[in-house]
């Protein structure tokens, strides 16, 4: 996808709205020092050019059923392309799957899941090393989370885009 290089004020529309995703395009123009039709126009290209993928709300999961997260470590019997998306797809369809990665190294995927408590967090794993080429599953428990970020770190030094 070609765009053109972001300036300062797409970097600080950008950042304002990893920091807050509801904020209004008044205030967004405000803190750019932009007019608020120049920098709708601004988040519109931001959008379409894919650099903003959408909006979200960050939700409690705890609060709402899901008191365990984990990862679980993948390898499968294949690495064909074929079984590599149908895995993928398979992963895609199950709710309590929040992040699926295709990896480097000993294991094939890793993934993250939420589960109501250890005795789903159970059901999951034995649904998974009975999925479709799973060969090996290691799974680790959450005990804690120091820090979780859905953001990127926006640096106006860093070469963004194209000349």
């Amino acid at each position: 996808m070609r765009r053109s290089k972001l300036d300062h004020v797409d970097l600080q529309i950008l950042s304002d709205l990893q920091r807050d995703g509801r904020m209004t395009n008044v205030d967004l123009a405000r803190n750019a020092g932009i007019s608020a039709p120049s920098c709708l126009r601004r988040l519109r290209t931001l959008e379409q050019s894919g650099l903003i993928q959408g909006y979200h709300a960050k939700m409690n999961g705890a609060a709402l059923g899901y008191e365990v997260s984990f990862f679980a470590l993948v390898g499968l019997d294949s690495q064909s392309e074929m079984v590599l998306q149908a895995f993928e797809e398979d992963m895609g369809a199950w709710p309590e799957v929040r992040e699926c990665h295709m990896a480097r190294g000993s294991h094939d995927f890793v993934l993250r899941f939420v589960a109501r408590n250890t005795q789903h967090e159970n059901e999951l794993t034995q649904q998974l090393t009975s999925a479709p080429h799973v060969v090996t599953v290691q799974t680790i428990q959450v005990i804690r989370t120091a820090k979780e970020e859905t953001d990127v770190p926006i640096d106006p030094d860093a070469p963004i885009g194209s000349e």
